[in-house]
């Protein structure tokens, strides 16, 4: 097809095109992480909630909100093309199993005091894409960026061998997140469809647990605490919103740039971890120290290459 456009005009408005894309992944990323980075408040108000309880209602309303939002943003006919190709099917069911097991182990650690290690699982997270975007994508790293990656890692290896208990929940959470970010990726699918399926993959077995929790009579849910009831419900839009930006940001942004946006969430949720007072110590202090460090760095050499790269064009 021969374009209607002069080659200059196309050029331009391609470039343009790709920078709002690169903006809108930015903000998504940047609401996402802070949404995220306040999540253990939320939790923290479930007081007397089981976490395999938060987990089953995490999945079951976020099934009404998402249909809510593809209705809304008339996605129906995405839905129906997703349940028909085998392989997107397959690695949604991958995705799913690796972000609902990512909520249990994140609900746990809140729940009993471990926010501190749930935020050391979202500060070595960015490493695990940096190595995704690498060894994977086959993205590449400056120097500058190779050095940032090095103090981030040094601040883990500290706290790790400073604490003296392996941080399982915090590996734990970077390992199956990482995972769930890189098939969202790479998995041909938009992002609330994506998210629909997933929950609704889930729902048979959340549903199940809920009926069996409720005849047990071990339940919180209607049991009498209406405010409780409604804010195990909210757990649906709490669940729906921040994953679907996610997803957007993570189709619009290099992995590396994802992964290192990411420490917005992880500072926030250092922040109410002090907050609640579990314990801060020396090799905490160096850990959060280097990575600031490393952000710092990475940071200032992203907008030093963007500047380069725009003088370069004018030139």
């Amino acid at each position: 097809m021969i374009s209607i456009w002069p080659q200059s005009m196309t050029n331009t408005s391609t470039k343009s095109g790709l920078r709002r894309e690169v903006v809108h992944g930015l903000l998504f990323a940047a609401v996402t992480y802070t949404l995220w980075g306040l999540f253990p408040i939320y939790l923290k108000s479930l007081e007397g909630v089981s976490a395999l309880e938060v987990l089953a209602h995490r999945i079951l309303w976020s099934v009404p909100f998402g249909a809510l939002l593809l209705t809304l943003r008339k996605q129906w006919p995405e839905v129906k093309r997703a349940f028909s190709d085998r392989r997107v099917l397959l690695m949604l069911a991958i995705a799913a199993i690796s972000i609902s097991t990512n909520w249990l182990v994140y609900v746990w650690a809140v729940i009993h005091d471990r926010v501190l290690e749930a935020s050391l699982g979202y500060y070595i997270n960015p490493m695990m894409y940096v190595a995704a975007g690498v060894f994977v994508l086959g993205e590449k790293l400056r120097r500058t960026q190779i050095i940032a990656v090095g103090l981030a890692t040094t601040g883990v290896l500290i706290l790790t061998f400073g604490g003296g208990v392996f941080p399982w929940v915090s590996i734990m959470l970077a390992v199956l997140f990482t995972a769930y970010g890189y098939i969202r990726k790479t998995t041909n699918v938009g992002a609330m469809p994506g998210l629909f399926i997933e929950v609704v993959m889930l729902t048979p077995l959340a549903f199940l647990y809920l009926m069996w929790l409720m005849q047990a009579g071990n339940a919180v849910f209607l049991s009498g605490d209406m405010s409780m009831d409604a804010i195990l419900i909210l757990a649906g839009p709490v669940t729906v919103l921040p994953l679907v930006m996610f997803a957007l940001a993570a189709r619009r942004l290099q992995l590396t740039t994802l992964g290192f946006m990411q420490y917005i969430a992880p500072t926030l949720q250092f922040s109410l971890g002090i907050y609640y007072g579990e314990a801060f110590t020396l090799a905490h202090a160096i850990c959060f120290g280097l990575i600031w460090t490393a952000l710092a760095i990475f940071s200032f050499d992203a907008v030093r290459a963007n500047r380069a790269a725009r003088l370069t064009k004018s030139a």
